[in-house]
């Protein structure tokens, strides 16, 4: 699954908020109005960040929960760990709300060293980068 994160400016940033989220409310989710159909499928897998037009982390789903919003109407919260897994930078157009993700067009992970050597670098140039192959 694919997803905005659209307050975010980076990894740094959304694991921040999860933190928060978690100080919050003792859970980590995702926010969405409509539940997946799919939701079999998409335990065990992960929900990938598009962060400035880039797919930059992904965390691990755990479960799904239908909630009340505080408009009244229902949602959906795709409940995820805290960890924020960083993967390789890849470009991605603007979307609204989310979007399955076939395995096959899942990002690789990035190895530790090359996850800060990555987020080191500013948006901009990291997608650029990404749209040339060479991050």
């Amino acid at each position: 699954m694919i997803k905005l994160a659209v307050t975010c400016t980076g990894l740094q940033d959304l694991r921040q908020w999860l933190a928060q989220q978690k100080r919050d409310e003792g859970l980590n989710y995702v926010p969405t109005w409509l539940m997946p159909k799919r939701t079999e499928d998409l335990l065990g897998g992960s929900v990938y960040r598009v962060i400035n037009g880039l797919i930059l982390g992904r965390q691990p789903i755990t479960g799904f929960e239908t909630v009340t919003r505080p408009d009244g109407r229902k949602g959906t919260r795709i409940l995820v760990t805290g960890e924020v897994i960083a993967v390789q930078p890849t470009p991605r157009k603007a979307f609204q709300g989310w979007r399955y993700l076939r395995p096959e067009d899942a990002p690789p992970d990035l190895k530790p060293g090359d996850a800060q050597a990555a987020a080191s670098l500013p948006p901009d140039l990291q997608r650029r980068l990404a749209e040339l192959g060479i991050l």
